[in-house]
């Protein structure tokens, strides 16, 4: 605590300035009392805590009750400078001041001294000098005024000790509470950190969860589309089984048509029979010794009936074992065998020209083998008169315009089973444009009207199912190609037509084409959408001759590989399906006023004449053995060199028009188709290897 007092309340910064002679009454009581000066520079303002008490104003005659007259008698004097410590305005506060003397001359001027701190010393001996003019009662009241003022400034003391103690509890109160305020905002930060490790954690675990969710749903998804798939390719052949039903309901559904017509039938018979027994009775006996005669004439019939079964098991055997020499006899030959097809009329042709319609005269006198085709030309000579020419042809096989697609394929059946074997089979369609070529190879839309492909397809699924139970496994994959202005175009491959340029390799007997889509194939179904896809990028082109001519030869080729999980063998086989384009005339067909056509039609019959040159070259290779083959010369031919040179069984499907207008084209296939089948090959190799 400082040892300053507080400034009472009735000083003279909140009372007013006191009288000089009050004030220098105050210091000679003080000086009485033995107390010693009033140091009232020291007190501090209750109010304002630190401040210092300004000294007292110089007395003037406005402030005191001394006369005027007394007060501008004297005037002060200035006390001498002494060195015992710095006074107010430089004087000592130790030199006494002296009395001052009065002026005689004039009044003393109005001046005040400053009122500084440093002065309270040199105020207080002023009026010790001046408090000899105050009066006794004048001092007892200041004594009491004194008495007074120091009982309120001890109870103003002592309400400020009293809140001060109050202060000091609050703070004390307060300090508690922070430290409270503490403990629990610490407490209230460990819960906000371990909440947001929950928070952390458990966002790691949502994480993890929605990575695991999306895995889930990516696995469901994949399930999904290969179910659908499956579910697909079931369809498919749920499309097939129907349709294969409804032909077995239709064929039952005859049957039982002929079953109640020969029930009614039998019915008749009876109802007749029943009636000559009534008028026949008169001739019992003679039916006695007939029904002898009868039971003699069964027993021979029965006789004849089992001789009948013998012989027709005997044919059997013997058109089987005819086949397998005819087979064994067509691969010493040169494995190559040529099939001869002629087509219907169709109505678009009645409905034209009759000149145009009339239909030329083909005939076929083999009735038994079909092997033979006999054509007749009617024509005047240079004289006027008539000539008739007559050209017989015979090949493996002739079918006439009636014969359906089954029963063509029936004949090819057995290549279809070499290829599941592990030989290389090409089967390649011949003729004039619009001889049906395309018919016979790609076929119709209907099930009775399918060509060769799926057909030899289906034939080919067909027999590695049944081979299943045997140990066998088969892979199939297929691609169909064109040869169009001699290049080749990829009718599978991406965009319109790919820019890549194919390239054919061959090794070791079997033909690749390089950059060429391959697809694999799980079901004959798939088959068909490839031929559809090929079918529409395939290019055509109207000519004079067929409203869509193929301006290209299409290759489509069907790869088997085969493994025997118990014998550990394998095979491999290619069936090459091949539909050639037309040979045509540029007179006839209308080309050479076209310039694309023409070009077309330049490269096709190019090509058809490296292939007969390729034949050609083969045939004189079998009698010397030094020929050098040209297949080379077309992408046709070296495309199909393993196919012709013997390293695979090879047939040739002859297309021929019935119409008289396109004899000298049909003339000029059937020729071709002649030296074919005279050509003899070498024998075909099986591909096949044991797994080591």
């Amino acid at each position: 605590m400082s040892s300053r007092l507080p400034r009472p309340a009735s000083s003279p910064d909140r009372l007013g300035p006191l009288p000089n002679l009050k004030r220098k009454a105050v210091d000679q009581l003080e000086e009485d009392d033995g107390i010693g000066p009033l140091k009232m520079s020291a007190l501090s303002h209750p109010s304002k805590p630190g401040s210092t008490f300004r000294p007292p104003r110089p007395l003037t005659a406005s402030s005191s009750n001394i006369p005027p007259s007394n007060i501008g008698t004297t005037k002060p004097r200035v006390p001498p400078i002494r060195s015992g410590g710095p006074g107010v305005n430089g004087r000592s506060t130790n030199a006494p001041i002296p009395k001052s003397t009065r002026a005689v001359s004039a009044p003393p001027p109005k001046s005040t001294r400053p009122t500084t701190t440093s002065g309270a010393r040199y105020g207080a001996t002023r009026v010790k000098t001046e408090a000899a003019a105050i009066g006794p009662d004048q001092i007892q009241d200041l004594r009491e005024e004194i008495k007074d003022l120091r009982a309120e400034q001890a109870a103003k003391n002592a309400k400020v000790a009293e809140d001060m103690d109050v202060e000091k509890l609050k703070v004390l109160e307060l300090q508690q509470l922070h430290a409270q305020q503490d403990e629990r905002l610490l407490q209230a930060r460990t819960a906000e950190t371990e909440s947001r490790r929950l928070v952390a954690d458990l966002q790691e675990k949502i994480e993890d969860l929605q990575k695991k969710h999306s895995r889930e749903i990516m696995t469901c998804e994949m399930d999904q589309s290969r179910l659908q798939r499956q579910i697909e390719s079931l369809k498919d052949d749920l499309r097939i089984s129907e349709a294969d039903l409804r032909r077995e309901r239709d064929t039952i559904s005859s049957l039982k048509t002929a079953i109640a017509e020969q029930s009614t039938a039998q019915v008749t018979l009876e109802a007749r029979i029943a009636a000559l027994q009534a008028a026949s009775g008169n001739i019992q006996g003679k039916l006695d010794e007939s029904d002898m005669n009868a039971g003699r004439l069964k027993f021979e019939l029965e006789q004849e009936r089992q001789r009948t079964s013998e012989l027709e098991d005997k044919l059997r055997e013997a058109e089987t074992l005819r086949r397998k020499l005819h087979n064994t006899i067509q691969e010493l030959k040169g494995n190559i065998r040529v099939f001869c097809r002629v087509r219907p009329v169709l109505p678009s042709e009645l409905t034209s020209s009759p000149s145009g319609s009339e239909l030329a005269a083909i005939s076929f006198p083999d009735t038994k083998e079909h092997r033979e085709i006999s054509i007749v030309s009617s024509a005047e000579s240079a004289t006027g008169m008539g000539r008739k020419e007559n050209w017989e042809f015979a090949f493996d096989k002739v079918f006439e315009p009636q014969a359906t697609q089954a029963e063509v394929f029936e004949e090819i059946s057995q290549l279809a089973q070499s290829c599941i074997d592990g030989y290389n089979v090409c089967i390649f369609a011949y003729g004039q444009t619009g001889s049906g070529k395309s018919f016979t190879m790609e076929g119709g839309p209907t099930e009775a009207t399918a060509g060769m492909i799926p057909r030899a397809v289906e034939q080919v699924f067909s027999v590695a199912a049944a081979l299943k139970s045997k140990g066998w496994e088969y892979k199939m994959e297929g691609q169909f190609l064109e040869i169009y202005n001699e290049t080749i175009n990829d009718l599978l491959g991406k965009g319109e037509f790919d820019k890549k340029k194919h390239e054919i390799k061959h090794d070791k007997g079997s033909t690749r084409v390089t950059d060429v889509v391959t697809v694999p194939l799980e079901s004959p179904s798939e088959v068909r959408s490839l031929l559809m896809l090929a079918h529409s990028r395939r290019t055509v082109a109207s000519t004079l001759m067929n409203e869509r001519s193929s301006r290209s030869h299409s290759v489509f080729t069907l790869r088997i590989s085969g493994t025997n999980g118990v014998t550990r063998e394998t095979c491999e086989g290619t069936l090459n399906l091949v539909d050639l384009a037309g040979s045509e005339r540029l007179n006839s067909s209308g080309a050479a006023a076209d310039k694309d056509r023409l070009k077309e039609t330049q490269n096709i019959n190019k090509s058809l004449s490296a292939l007969a040159d390729v034949i050609g070259a083969l045939g004189e290779k079998s009698e010397r053995n030094e020929k050098h083959i040209p297949y080379r010369n077309s992408k046709l031919t070296y495309l199909l060199q393993n196919s012709l040179s013997g390293h695979s069984k090879t047939l040739m499907v002859l297309n021929l028009s019935p119409l008289a207008a396109h004899l000298g084209e049909s003339l000029c296939s059937l020729r071709f188709a002649t030296k074919v089948n005279n050509t003899t090959l070498g024998t075909a190799r099986k591909q096949a290897r044991v797994v080591s």
